[in-house]
């Protein structure tokens, strides 16, 4: 049997500047041997052909650069968010429209457990539900015996009910930032950031964030091959022993799909302890699983009203949000991680959190100069055009959360921003024409792993009501695709292994039914996925026969 295989496909888009066309790729050892048509292919030798994607598109594996490995795991809990979504088997959930819809689908699965076992939810987003917020009031009604914990879709945020006050000791008396109380000081059940949600966890235990399991990173490879990713991070992640064998474990089952880089969460452990362990951790990766990358927390979640924004602060008038760590700590723990060579991403999702990670790198690179860091802010929402300059000058990267603006364009726009700031969110446009390479994401799980919708938010920027947020933010197609595929993969510093389809690559691919380059711009979101290929491997997409 020849050791060439041969992939024929009705169009190859390569992403690749000196031929971005082709209908052939030639396939050895899990690389990209050649890439062109099947004539000028035949050189390399006998080959093996597969025709199976004769009438498909293939285009380089999707590089998701902001994303959870919890997506796979966290479909073991009930869903509660406000829009339908689909779980990694392709099953669909209902969104619950309002408050009651929450309270009875977690009460009708709290009546029917047994035993006195804490029940968890995810992806609750109460700033659908015209600026009310979930109280004990609402979340008693679904168990007085039990704990009950349901977190919010960003991430930041959680509501409990009285049963895990009471037993975590939260009372009115309670002095910890984030503990959300009501106008006679009394808390509501709802607890914001790291150190709050702490003093609930720390009595029920954490199944969302305190660590990953082989199962989680399974379920995760198949959202992956579900919406055509082949190399995605797991940007918080908890650097144990058990997290660390898990991955491993996971990543080196045979035909898993994706390439997976987790990023240490620095909020776990002093700076010194941190940098020792990344280190140590960089001589487990193979393939499949690539160590490097740090994970800066900064501030919060803006629908969840935990960021951090520049004067004049939230539109609404309510306090600013929530340092997960003082700014001291957040400079000093720059300054570590970028001394000792490593990459750093980190969250920044108000303005002000932007500032002060721009202003930390500046003085890092001031003691220790390193040309190519690109250090990337994530998320980076309500940067303006000062920062953008700044960043471009010193060689700091972007990743934008492009999905906030269907999601959360109509909220940012009336609620937690103004028109005027919101028209500026996940500015693309200006990433570009100031010269800060970036990319697009989904913050997965926080909404849908899916990067062909990604590149439509960033495209189109409708927000869920259909109104366009910020016209002069909106980037190309051709740009678009650029920044889930080799944009991406520049800010993971893996642009020399994926991102395009050219010699000496992996052979990952994303397969997909049509043409997204041949589509009317609106339509680009809902190009079917057929799944993946990854190292010259193929992944159908979950449901497909």
């Amino acid at each position: 049997m020849a050791d060439i295989k041969l992939i024929r496909a009705r169009k190859i888009l390569t992403m690749n500047s000196y031929r971005p066309v082709a209908t052939a790729v030639a396939i050895r050892e899990g690389r990209v041997l050649g890439v062109g048509t099947e004539e000028e292919l035949a050189g390399w030798g006998p080959s093996e052909p597969d025709d199976r994607f004769r009438d498909h598109v293939l285009m380089p594996g999707f590089v998701e650069g902001h994303c959870h490995a919890k997506e796979g795991g966290m479909w073991d809990f009930p869903f509660v968010g406000y829009l339908d979504r689909r779980d990694p088997d392709g099953g669909l959930w209902e969104g619950c429209q309002d408050m009651a819809s929450v309270v009875a689908r977690l009460r009708g699965i709290a009546d029917g457990m047994e035993g006195d076992g804490a029940l968890y939810a995810w992806g609750f987003d109460p700033i659908y539900f015209d600026g009310a917020r979930m109280g004990l009031a609402d979340i008693d009604q679904v168990s007085t015996t039990r704990p009950v914990l349901i977190m919010h879709s960003n991430g930041h945020v959680m509501n409990v009910n009285s049963v895990v006050l009471d037993r975590a000791n939260i009372t009115r008396e309670t002095n910890v930032d984030g503990v959300v109380k009501d106008t006679r000081g009394n808390p509501t059940g709802e607890l914001a950031e790291a150190a709050a949600k702490y003093m609930a966890f720390r009595v029920t235990g954490d199944p969302f964030w305190a660590g990953i399991r082989e199962h989680d990173v399974i379920r995760f490879g198949q959202a992956c091959a579900n919406c055509g990713t082949t190399t995605a991070t797991d940007l918080f992640a908890t650097f144990t022993d058990q997290s660390l064998q898990a991955y491993d474990a996971a990543t080196r089952r045979p035909g898993y799909s994706v390439r997976l880089m987790p990023a240490m969460n620095t909020l776990d452990r002093p700076a010194a302890e941190g940098v020792e362990i990344l280190s140590d951790a960089l001589t487990r990766s193979h393939d499949k699983l690539i160590y490097g990358l740090a994970k800066i927390m900064t501030d919060g979640s803006i629908q969840g009203m935990s960021a951090r924004m520049k004067w004049p602060g939230y539109y609404n008038g309510i306090p600013n949000g929530v340092w997960n760590m003082d700014p001291e700590q957040l400079t000093a723990a720059v300054y570590a991680f970028h001394k000792a060579g490593h990459h750093l991403h980190m969250h920044t999702n108000g303005d002000e959190a932007s500032e002060l990670m721009i202003d930390a790198i500046e003085a890092a690179m001031h003691d220790h100069p390193r040309p190519d860091h690109r250090h990337t802010l994530q998320h980076c929402q309500m940067a303006d055009e000062s920062q953008f300059r700044r960043m471009a000058k010193l060689g700091i990267c972007a990743n934008l959360f492009a999905n906030h603006i269907y999601y959360w364009g109509d909220q940012h726009r009336d609620i937690t921003m103004g028109p005027d700031r919101a028209a500026r969110m996940d500015a693309a446009r200006t990433a570009e024409r100031l010269g800060v390479h970036f990319a697009i994401h989904s913050d997965a799980p926080v909404t849908p792993l899916a990067p062909l919708f990604t590149a439509w938010c960033a495209v189109n920027r409708l927000t869920a009501s259909g109104q366009v947020l910020g016209p002069a933010e909106k980037i190309s197609v051709d740009s678009a695709l650029h920044a889930i595929t080799l944009g991406a993969a520049y800010t993971l510093k893996m642009d020399h292994l994926v991102g395009s389809i050219e010699p000496g690559k992996w052979a990952d691919f994303a397969v997909l039914e049509d043409d997204p380059t041949a589509v009317a711009p609106e339509a680009l979101k809902d190009v079917p996925v057929w799944g993946t290929i990854t190292g010259g491997e193929a992944t159908e997409a979950a449901g497909k026969t």
